[in-house]
């Protein structure tokens, strides 16, 4: 775990804030600030003051305090530390925001308690040379927790080269991942020396294993099993020292069973099996990731844009079937098209982005008229345009589910009836086509 100091008056200050880091995978020990500092490895502890304490803090020390009204975080400049107060209302953001601050850049966002155990269990296995099978949905965040793996392992200094076998065509996949000889093939002008040798010394992830054709997990499995490959045109096997992570989003047992992978492959790739949930089920790590979500997203010269308490509600009773990925694209469309300082419940989208019909656009019927676009080449619309479309668009949708009911559909947008009937007005002000003349 991460080691952090804290003061007596900085814990006093958020009382629930140890608890939060603690379950996030962040352990905190009690410090006198005016006191020599203490070493977390083989480096300094970062501390956590009070903001009465920032005449003793360092630049890479965090400065909290409480205070209602509107939360502030003033990111570490050149001599000074980063800032961060905030009241009761912002305190599960706050404290999500202070954990995302201080986490090593390695390590994933998380937190729920049983997520940082995972988190935890990598970093052990990282110190072994096993091969390692990551199995989840899809973007549920494989390739971050095989780059800490990698990243804890004694392999860090070394390469980490990813590949999705998926996304390879298949006449290219033995030549990209084994290397080739000069003129082995038709347009081979020169050797290649594969993905296996370009990771040499460092780790190779494999992401999307499932799809790798038979002929090639028999060539893939000598590859691990004599730590050599053969490249494609070459008599002569060449020695590697590679650790390969393999990632899938299909259970590859299954797959054995159906014929379409090669169980002794999934044996020896199955040495340490690790399995992300859905990020669904991990409700405390869409807060982490939220927070870290913004905090990349948001330049530093620009304040972070706080979701409120109701947006916050929001985004961590939603299903997310699109995982990490989904919420990232939720996260930015907010940022743009917020009207305030704030990422208010209205301003994410995640009705209209959520699930495969969402993602997968609906046959027109052959009496049916096309819906005009959006945006077209002749008229862009205006980045105001845009977020009315967008907020009208939410407002049909919510109105519709409910059968009209402003009130259910204000409480699904997460707004008052009042906001709703306003937004409404609003429309019918601006409305140019049918659709938003219908909107009631």
């Amino acid at each position: 775990m991460t080691m952090i100091g804290i003061s007596e008056k900085a814990q006093g200050s958020h009382p629930t804030l140890v608890a939060w880091l603690a379950g996030a995978g962040i352990d905190t020990v009690l410090i006198d600030p005016a006191a020599a500092p203490i070493r977390d490895g083989d480096r300094t502890a970062q501390r956590i003051l009070h903001l009465t304490e920032a005449g003793i803090a360092r630049q890479h020390d965090i400065l909290i305090d409480f205070a209602d009204g509107a939360p502030i975080l003033r990111r570490a400049k050149i001599g000074r530390p980063v800032t961060i107060v905030f009241g009761f209302e912002d305190m599960a953001f706050g404290h999500a925001l202070i954990a995302e601050l201080i986490r090593p850049r390695i390590m994933p966002s998380c937190g729920e308690p049983e997520s940082a155990r995972f988190l935890s269990l990598a970093a052990r296995v990282a110190r072994s040379d096993a091969t390692v099978l990551l199995l989840g949905q899809t973007g549920t965040g494989k390739e971050g927790v095989a780059r800490y793996i990698h990243a804890a392992s004694p392999r860090a200094d070394k390469p980490f080269v990813a590949v999705n076998c998926a996304a390879l065509p298949e006449t290219m996949l033995e030549a990209m991942l084994f290397g080739h000889q000069k003129g082995a093939f038709t347009g081979a002008v020169g050797a290649g020396e594969g993905l296996f040798r370009a990771a040499e010394g460092g780790t190779l992830l494999l992401d999307e294993i499932a799809e790798l054709p038979l002929a090639l997990q028999a060539k893939l499995l000598r590859a691990l099993q004599e730590r050599e490959v053969l490249p494609v045109g070459a008599t002569a096997p060449i020695a590697v020292d590679v650790r390969v992570i393999a990632a899938g989003n299909r259970d590859l047992a299954a797959e054995v069973e159906a014929g379409r992978f090669r169980a002794d492959l999934y044996w020896r790739l199955n040495v340490m099996p690790l399995t992300i949930k859905p990020l669904g089920e991990r409700r405390q790590d869409i807060r982490a990731i939220s927070a870290a979500l913004l905090l990349r997203h948001t330049p530093e010269h620009e304040d972070i844009a706080w979701p409120t308490a109701a947006a916050l509600d929001r985004l961590m009773t939603h299903d997310w079937p699109g995982n990490v990925r989904e919420l990232e694209n939720v996260l930015q469309r907010a940022m743009l098209m917020r009207d305030g300082p704030r990422i208010e419940a209205a301003d994410l989208m995640i009705d209209a982005m959520s699930g495969a019909a969402a993602a997968q656009p609906r046959p027109i019927a052959a009496n049916e008229t096309a819906p005009a676009p959006l945006m077209a080449d002749a008229t862009p619309v205006r980045l105001a345009d845009a977020r009315r479309l967008s907020q009208a668009r939410a407002i049909e949708e919510a109105l519709a589910a409910t059968g009209g009911h402003r009130l259910r559909a204000a409480q699904r947008l997460g707004i008052s009836e009042r906001t709703l009937r306003y937004r409404i007005a609003d429309m019918r002000a601006v409305a140019r086509g049918p659709d938003m003349r219908d909107v009631a």
